[in-house]
């Protein structure tokens, strides 16, 4: 489970690809219990962080972590920009560790501190938790993701956007949740946690 440049690089890239492919998907999910611009906006995100990525020599995942920290706040309107920016701050800070799970966590911490949500509320944080704990454990998979995300269904929102649709939240799939869920997804279809 070793982080290095161009394994980040991969698992970013990856993530970015999900986004953009998914981002249709994301903004219906959005439009049911937000504003619906979370696929075009996170899709707008990612864009920039692959166009950094192109462009750029990096020496260590921590160059990797902070591009993508600034091209997603730079680019993505609404609260995702700065909770998606804050997460791979403090990974970046804890890059050297080279520990994915350690790595993880310290992006959670940030999403938490940026957001002040907790699990329950139906937040991407509902993802980020039980895959923490999946990592800490070195148990990992897509089903551990895809029932983290079917998890926020029952719950109701009360933070952020979709707090304003109270109740009619019930039922739906957070889109922050799902969004996170491709990220994680493609860290587990990388090589990083296979070494």
């Amino acid at each position: 489970m070793m982080l290095t440049t161009e394994n980040t690089v991969n698992w970013l890239t990856s993530f970015g690809e999900k986004v953009i492919e998914n981002k249709a998907y994301l903004s219906e999910l959005d439009s049911l219990i937000g504003d619906g611009d979370h696929g075009s906006n996170m899709a707008r995100g990612v864009q920039a962080m692959l166009e950094k990525f192109q462009s750029t020599e990096f020496k260590e995942p921590n160059d990797v972590f902070k591009t993508t920290a600034m091209a997603l706040l730079s680019k993505i309107g609404g609260a995702s920009g700065p909770l998606y920016g804050s997460a791979f701050m403090e990974m970046a800070k804890q890059s050297e560790t080279g520990d994915i799970s350690v790595i993880i966590s310290a992006g959670l911490d940030g999403i938490k501190k940026r957001g002040r949500a907790e699990p329950g509320e139906k937040t991407m944080i509902d993802v980020w938790v039980p895959v923490c704990e999946a990592l800490q454990e070195n148990q990992l998979t897509k089903q551990v993701i895809d029932e983290a995300v079917q998890a926020t269904k029952p719950m109701k929102a009360t933070k952020g956007r979709a707090s304003y649709v109270g109740d009619r939240s019930i039922g739906e799939i957070d889109p922050g949740a799902m969004s996170s869920a491709y990220l994680f997804e493609a860290l587990l279809e990388g090589d990083i946690l296979n070494d």
